[in-house]
């Protein structure tokens, strides 16, 4: 279980994270939902280590990370995969080896298992036989595939997810949800997704959470979010142009004004 506690983080003069709690409990998938620069980005870096908070509690496991040291960190993270917003593949490498990088960085593998292992890894989400090829010849969609067997490459026990869907076509959109699912399902892993795709959000989590403020508005299933009568949370899931949301901002430029 990943456990957050009072978590508050600023650069600044801006408050991003402002006294957040949150628990992502094992084997679920934790959707974190919330308007483009709410801190969703910033909090999934705290979860992995790479931004201290300034005040606040983040156990994994029990574990405190926030002051751990740099090779226990390091070691920490090994748990962790993470699919990055545009997959954040190395144009120079061949997909194979993308997806075996830390594989080579981290372990002693031999190359032949290392082989092995991205071949099964990239079976897993449907690209067998392409290890040979460069990110360059692959659709976007391919690119985030690869993305994603690179993520699960060391057999994490969590994966971060940052905008899984972002760029892509609603078909490929949809084909990356049911991956998301089935590898969920059949890895048994402990996921954490970053989007404001609301219908990415409603495919692949088992819980929703709305960041607004620095702090969770709304924490619960996808039926129950789309049930509760909580305006904030109702106009971010209907994207609708008017509401508490946007009178926030309305209000905030009228009173710099005045």
């Amino acid at each position: 279980m990943i456990q957050i506690h009072n978590l508050t983080k600023r650069f600044g003069s801006a408050t991003i994270l402002d006294g957040l709690d949150l628990e992502i409990p094992t084997g679920q998938c934790t959707v974190i939902l919330g308007r483009s620069g709410c801190g969703k980005s910033v909090l999934l870096k705290h979860i992995i280590g790479l931004i201290r908070p300034d005040s606040g509690s983040i156990q994994i496991d029990a574990v405190e990370i926030s002051s751990l040291k740099y090779d226990d960190l390091a070691n920490l993270r090994r748990r962790f995969g993470m699919l990055f917003q545009m997959a954040a593949l190395f144009d120079s490498m061949t997909v194979g080896e993308n997806v075996g990088l830390a594989l080579r960085e981290h372990t002693k593998t031999s190359e032949a298992d290392i082989r092995r292992i991205c071949e099964a890894k990239l079976s897993l989400v449907g690209l067998a036989g392409i290890q040979d090829k460069k990110p360059s010849d692959l659709s976007g969609g391919m690119r985030k595939r690869v993305g994603l067997a690179r993520a699960i490459a060391m057999d994490p026990d969590y994966v971060l997810y940052d905008e899984p869907t972002t760029g892509l076509d609603p078909i490929t959109a949809e084909q990356i949800n049911l991956l998301i699912q089935d590898l969920q399902r059949r890895l048994h892993i402990t996921s954490v997704a970053v989007t404001h795709d609301m219908k990415s959000a409603y495919a692949i989590g088992d819980r929703l959470c709305l960041l607004h403020n620095g702090k969770i508005q709304f924490i619960g299933t996808p039926d129950e979010i789309r049930s509760t009568g909580d305006p904030i949370v109702q106009q971010f899931i209907h994207g609708a142009a008017s509401g508490p949301l946007t009178d926030e901002v309305g209000a905030g430029r009228t009173s710099r004004k005045a």
